[in-house]
């Protein structure tokens, strides 16, 4: 099998092992996600941080974007823009959304948006992850394309790229295709993976 037919059998079978999760699993799923987060320094300090509205699945962050606003951060979410590319728009709950051309919610007319580069952290959705940051997205590339900047400069710097996953999405390795940007860390709901670190074995919080 070829890489990127195993890249869609793969992209699959983690889907729908995510839509199978009830009510009760994603609702404890969202709480260690937040614990997770907890103990990355810039989710308490980082001023504009970009996550998603979750859909078919994904993990939400319903508890993870509350404690954001109460510190004075400013949360946003994804547009997709005509040129492919991603822009960020704040959102806070409450604020009308509609859908995009895939469905997925986006913020209604936004007074201002940011472009990828101008973020401080960035939690990134995905469907699979192994422990050196490497991700199966959605097969669109539009994460890859957007942040495709950050290839050419020294990790970890801004904006700092946070996967969000399910533990069971975690991989034994994922080989990663030229234009793929790697993670710098992942939270799941059980811990906080530092894809960095010298030391795997060292490297979870």
């Amino acid at each position: 099998m070829d890489t990127a037919a195993r890249r869609r059998e793969l992209r699959q079978r983690l889907a729908e092992r995510r839509r199978a999760l009830g009510p009760p699993q994603r609702m404890a799923a969202a709480q260690g996600l937040r614990r997770s987060l907890e103990h990355l320094p810039e989710y308490h300090t980082d001023k504009r941080v970009a996550g998603y509205w979750a859909c078919d699945g994904e993990l939400p962050l319903n508890l993870a974007i509350p404690p954001l606003a109460s510190r004075g951060q400013q949360f946003l979410l994804p547009l997709i823009g005509q040129d492919n590319l991603l822009r960020f728009a704040p959102w806070a709950a409450g604020d009308d959304v509609q859908p995009n051309r895939f469905g997925i919610p986006e913020p209604v007319a936004p007074r201002e948006w940011f472009a990828p580069f101008q973020l401080d952290l960035v939690l990134v959705p995905l469907l699979g992850f192994d422990r050196s940051g490497n991700r199966i997205g959605y097969g669109g590339g539009y994460y890859d394309r957007s942040f495709a900047f950050l290839k050419d400069q020294l990790r970890p710097t801004e904006p700092l790229l946070v996967g969000v996953a399910y533990d069971f999405q975690e991989l034994p390795e994922i080989a990663p295709e030229s234009w793929d940007v790697t993670l710098d860390f992942i939270a799941t709901d059980h811990e906080l993976i530092d894809c960095r670190a010298d030391t795997r074995g060292d490297a979870n919080a």
